[in-house]
């Protein structure tokens, strides 16, 4: 008895990518426009993984053109544009062998997917580090050097000791172990895309426990940037404990 298309459906959905091929080759000879669909789009998506993979093989170019060095970290920084909270610093060194796909500049991921790439990057990675500048320190040292502060707390809350880091843009002072700064790194590099990742995640749980403490300013949605609803409360109720002063003096 042949098989209905709407069973066939539910297999095919039910399906992990891996188990795509066979079913392909199961079920190409039905001609049914149907099942025909169902194969089409079964291609379409081993198409896009074997893309995926190879967009994330050119950006492993740094990590195997410096592949004599044991650990390689990646560092990135989330937060040097906004009139609130931290600047953070995330620092990852991947395995050798990495294999996570959709790593990237976080801001080019969706919120969805950061957060599940957080969690995947937080279990295979060799070592993470994350390093926070508050509010009150930016103001102290200006946002760049808070920046490399940051930077140099991520780099020394890794479990395992870098060998080689991998900026993005930046050269970090005060710091001996040799450093690569890659233009737009964190689009690049797996490695500093994931710091990019974890920094970012971190920061934006952050302030969406912020705006739980300082409601009205729209810290959850905004992130502390200068958003209408942002500025507009600024000018309402004054800034919080966690605005940066010298980011703001010409707003109120």
């Amino acid at each position: 008895m042949e098989q209905k298309i709407s069973e066939i459906k539910e297999i095919f959905q039910a399906a992990v990518i891996e188990e795509l091929p066979e079913l392909i080759e199961a079920y190409s000879p039905d001609k049914r426009s149907g099942v025909a669909a169902l194969v089409k789009g079964a291609e379409k998506k081993l198409a896009l993984l074997e893309k995926e993979k190879e967009r994330i093989r050119q950006m492993k170019k740094y990590e195997q053109e410096y592949g004599e060095y044991s650990y390689i970290c990646g560092i990135d920084e989330v937060g040097r544009g906004p009139l609130a909270g931290p600047v953070v610093a995330g620092a990852v060194i991947l395995p050798k062998d990495c294999d996570i796909l959709y790593l990237n500049d976080s801001k080019q991921l969706s919120e969805k997917k950061r957060e599940e790439l957080y969690d995947i990057i937080m279990e295979k990675a060799v070592a993470t580090g994350l390093g926070y500048v508050s509010p009150e320190r930016i103001d102290e040292i200006n946002i760049l050097q808070a920046t490399y502060e940051a930077m140099r707390q991520a780099i020394g809350k890794l479990a395992v000791t870098p060998d080689l880091l991998l900026n993005d843009a930046v050269t970090i002072p005060k710091i001996s172990i040799r450093q690569i700064p890659i233009i737009k790194g964190d689009a690049k590099s797996v490695s500093i895309a994931a710091a990019s990742i974890i920094a970012k995640v971190t920061r934006d749980r952050l302030m969406a426990k912020y705006e739980e403490v300082y409601p009205g300013y729209g810290f959850a949605a905004n992130k502390g940037y200068g958003a209408k609803v942002h500025l507009e409360a600024l000018k309402q109720y004054g800034p919080t404990p966690i605005h940066r002063k010298t980011f703001i003096r010409n707003i109120i």
